[in-house]
């Protein structure tokens, strides 16, 4: 499958007017989006905390994050960002693409909207707890999708 690109705006905040736009490569096997830091540092993005990354080659590196606003293809969520380095390209990652509905369409290499974000609660089954034989209040038992 080919590469696909989509135009992506990050922004620190709702409210805030910096914002940084470019293509971003949409990244199905990264969890996470991620920029160059100076990008992320210039909207007024902090870091947030730091956290080990496997990395396209293996290895492992720790990486700091921060939270950002991401808007593409007329929707908008907001998601963990990597402060990455400043040759990088930016990724779009599969977080971004999940909480917004959309997934990859492999035979155009295009993005494409979901009918519906999916939504579904695990089913379990139902156990009733063992009752002591002292017991005499009633008991409630409450089981999702029995």
């Amino acid at each position: 499958m080919g590469l696909v690109r989509v135009t992506v705006a990050l922004r620190a905040s709702h409210a805030a007017k910096k914002k940084y736009q470019a293509n971003f490569l949409v990244d199905t096997g990264a969890t996470d989006s991620l920029a160059p830091t100076s990008k992320l540092r210039a909207i007024g993005i902090k870091p947030a905390g730091k956290i080990a990354y496997e990395l396209a080659d293996g290895t492992i590196a720790e990486l700091r994050f921060g939270t950002a606003i991401i808007e593409f293809m007329g929707d908008i969520t907001a998601g963990r960002i990597i402060f990455g380095p400043e040759d990088t390209e930016p990724l779009l990652g599969v977080t971004a693409l999940e909480s917004t509905g959309v997934e990859i369409n492999p035979k155009n290499r295009s993005l494409k909207r979901l009918p519906a974000i999916p939504l579904k609660v695990l089913r379990r089954a139902c156990a009733v707890p063992s009752i002591p034989a002292w017991h005499s209040a009633p008991l409630l038992v409450r089981c999702l999708n029995p």
